[in-house]
């Protein structure tokens, strides 16, 4: 469950039910897919998603259009050079131009609203670094104003710009999908691409019953599973966010950031006569600290929220690259990848439906090579131990120590006939039990009280009480029947 989809559009699902060709297959039907959908609409596409349209990590996203990014600008030039990181303010300013001519010129009605956009220092020792983030962004012509955020959240140092936009995700692809079904553009909802083989000049994807053939490929979805030749898990690593939504009596008509880790942040939703304020903290890496259910209150603690007030509790999770930019373009042959957002999933997934359909199109797109996923640089050498001490962690941590101190005594582990399996009983007394293993890397799993639901902290794949996998990298599922 989200904000966004509590009046979502019901439609007729279609699932894959046949072996199909296509010129341009889009694996995952979020942001990036259906954007990059829009733009080859003209072309022989087909998109296909494990899930629904938009019911990945675009589901459970704060919905901000925004180059005002935390301390973004700094961080690359400081891993990178000056020069790229103008490269990636340039890059946003551009997708916000570009999501706002699509929406504007197709009249899509997904509560499209420029905002002032705060970014501010709640500890003191961050006064400084953000100072130069200012001075960054003033170099480069953007209009910064200081200026005390408008709520009671601690704050040393604050600034804001104008023009920033928030919005509704799930309308936003509603409104996509209505232009690509009237195209004639195949999309396919629950329909998982378990294995991808090259043959001759194309490549066959395999769902669990049938086959696509298709001359190129984009991996659209959030974390990309087939990881060779890519090797996503020694390029990034996974940060694990908690999102409470509560009722307000007035819209402030911003957002904010804040500039440092844990990552503080809120907005408002204005839903029929409903006032909601969307509030983000807790942002951590998955392989540690993962008693959900503390986060869960820490937020509804750094944001005074009441318990009255409280519509809905989620989480969501971020991929994060060494050097603090996405992972888009040319994987190898006629494969196109776009993952590693880093927290700004919706002007990274327009601006990556764009490169990427210049590329296949074969238009000039001068990001291309500032985003190329297989760069080397030397953010990825110097991360690298500590991106395979948290894969190490992530791994070994729940097999060494399953039973975690906030567990209840309605969480049990045991082996039988060889096999680890978990067992959650639920209020009823009723048992559900899972094989305690992620298909994908093997990893142990985590209990997450507050959503019911196994998480992997090695990659984020997510299972539901009886198992059934509802969120990738992996494919498939963990149910145990007796």
């Amino acid at each position: 469950m989200s904000i966004w989809n509590k009046n979502e559009i019901k439609r007729e699902i279609e699932k894959l039910d046949k072996d199909i060709e296509t010129d341009i297959l889009i694996m995952g039907a979020g942001i990036t897919g259906m954007t990059c959908a829009y733009f080859l609409k003209d072309k022989n596409v087909c998109v296909v998603d494990a899930n629904k349209v938009g019911h990945g990590v675009t589901l459970n996203t704060t919905a901000k259009i925004n180059y005002f990014q935390e301390r973004i600008y700094t961080k690359i030039k400081n891993v990178r050079n000056e020069k790229t990181a103008k490269k990636y303010l340039k890059s946003q300013i551009g997708a916000i131009k570009n999501i706002k001519e699509i929406i504007e010129k197709e009249n899509i009605d997904c509560d499209f609203k420029r905002v002032d956009s705060y970014v501010f220092s709640n500890i003191e020792s961050e006064i400084e670094p953000l100072k130069k983030e200012i001075e960054f962004l003033r170099k480069n012509d953007i209009d910064i104003k200081e200026k005390k955020l408008p709520n009671k959240i601690t704050q040393y140092s604050s600034y804001y710009v104008s023009d920033t936009y928030i919005f509704n995700p799930i309308k936003y692809l509603e409104g996509l999908y209505k232009i690509l079904k009237e195209k004639n553009i195949n999309i396919y909802e629950n329909s998982k691409i378990i294995k991808i083989e090259k043959k001759d000049d194309y490549y066959i994807c395999y769902s669990d019953k049938y086959k696509i053939k298709s001359k190129k490929v984009l991996l659209a979805c959030h974390y990309p599973y087939f990881i060779l030749p890519f090797l996503l898990p020694l390029r990034s690593h996974i940060e694990k966010s908690y999102i409470a939504i509560s009722r307000v009596k007035k819209d402030l008509g911003f957002t904010c950031i804040s500039s440092n880790k844990p990552t503080y942040s809120c907005r408002f939703y204005k839903d029929g006569d409903n006032i909601y304020q969307i509030s983000l903290s807790e942002s951590h890496n998955t392989s540690i600290k993962q008693n959900d259910s503390y986060h869960f209150q820490r937020v509804k603690e750094i944001f005074n929220l009441k318990e009255k007030d409280i519509v809905m509790t989620y989480s969501n999770v971020d991929i994060m690259t060494p050097d603090h930019m996405p992972y888009i373009g040319r994987l190898k042959d006629n494969i196109y990848i776009a993952c590693g957002y880093n927290t700004w999933g919706m002007t990274n997934g327009v601006l990556a439906s764009k490169i990427i359909s210049d590329m296949i199109l074969n238009k000039e797109n001068e990001y291309v090579e500032i985003f190329n996923p297989n760069r080397i640089n030397l953010a990825n050498i110097i991360d690298l131990p500590n991106i395979l001490f948290s894969q190490t962690k992530s791994f070994l941590g729940p097999k060494l120590n399953k039973n975690k101190p906030w567990y209840k005594d309605n969480i049990k582990f045991i082996n039988k006939d060889g096999k680890n399996l978990a067992i959650y009983k639920d209020e009823n007394g009723f048992k559900h039990i899972i094989y305690n293993k992620c298909p994908h890397f093997g990893c142990s799993l985590i209990f997450n009280e507050e959503e019911k639901t196994w998480d992997c902290p090695c990659h984020s794949s997510r299972f539901d009480i009886d198992g059934k996998s509802i969120k990738g990298p992996s494919n498939y599922d963990i149910s145990y029947k007796e």
